[in-house]
């Protein structure tokens, strides 16, 4: 499933092809993708500009200039693709918004979606998320309070989005991996030190995931050479038996609360 630094980086692209453009056209392939009905959808949407893109959490948030907000989750499998219909890979398309010649494709969607809502059915709807990690006024101090008498192993707290809002299973045994702590540690265990170096680990990972595109498999348009390009660069994630890059030894695989959990268990303490 997409994580914070996947959709930060389908944002950061997707501002400079689509915001300030025109929806000439709008077709759904499956009803279920949405919330409305198919014509009331189009009717919403079609003609309208793309004001902004917000990111939070796992989702974004396509802000219309009539002030609607057309809310994305890709879920598992959803992915995008933006450009001309000869572009288009050969997979099924749910949703599809176009700019012109241009379109954006979204694919995969069998559970995820794309919401027309309003902007107070918005906040209804992310109210529950937790701090986004990478706000400029989420401090080490922030963090602190945030876990004191916390309880649950790392793991578990990493990817509660009431907790942290973004961060999912890749990245938790990556940041786990970087703070040098075994992600069944609990977190009522942990002493000064380890704590800023968690905090320290969650910004470091997110913000170098992001710079390199995250790990989505497919590029989001032709020519597109920054997105996936975390995917080579994962310190423990689907790297089961290989060395671990810090100590050497073989990257374990393991279940933790029925989630695949990848780490080392020579250097991470």
């Amino acid at each position: 499933m997409p994580e914070l630094p996947e959709m930060e980086n389908y944002k950061e692209l997707l501002q400079q092809k689509i915001v300030g453009n025109t929806i000439s056209g709008v077709m759904i392939n499956r009803d279920k993708s949405i919330n409305l009905s198919s014509d009331e959808f189009v009717k919403n949407v079609q003609t309208q500009k793309i004001k902004t893109i917000e990111r939070r959490a796992k989702y974004l948030l396509f802000h219309l200039n009539n002030n609607s907000v057309l809310l994305l989750h890709l879920m598992l499998g959803g992915w995008m693709f933006y450009g001309t219909e000869e572009d288009k890979p050969d997979r099924t398309v749910q949703v599809q918004l176009s700019f012109g010649k241009q379109h954006l494709y979204f694919i995969g969607l069998r559970l995820g979606y794309l919401h027309l809502l309003s902007q107070e059915e918005v906040k209804g709807e992310l109210a529950d998320l937790g701090p986004n990690p990478l706000d400029v006024n989420f401090s080490l101090d922030t963090f602190l309070n945030l876990i004191r008498n916390r309880r649950g192993m790392i793991k578990t707290t990493l990817v509660n989005q009431e907790f942290l809002a973004g961060i999912g299973n890749r990245y938790s045994d990556e940041i786990a991996w970087h703070a040098q702590l075994l992600p069944e540690r609990n977190m009522n265990e942990l002493n000064d030190k380890e704590n800023v170096q968690l905090y320290q680990s969650i910004k470091f990972i997110l913000k170098q995931a992001i710079q390199y595109g995250g790990y989505m498999d497919e590029p989001l348009y032709k020519g597109d050479t920054k997105t996936g390009g975390y995917l080579d660069r994962t310190y423990v994630y689907d790297r089961k038996g290989e060395a671990c890059k810090r100590c050497g030894a073989p990257i374990i695989k393991d279940k933790i609360s029925s989630r695949k959990t990848f780490y080392c268990d020579e250097c991470q303490k």
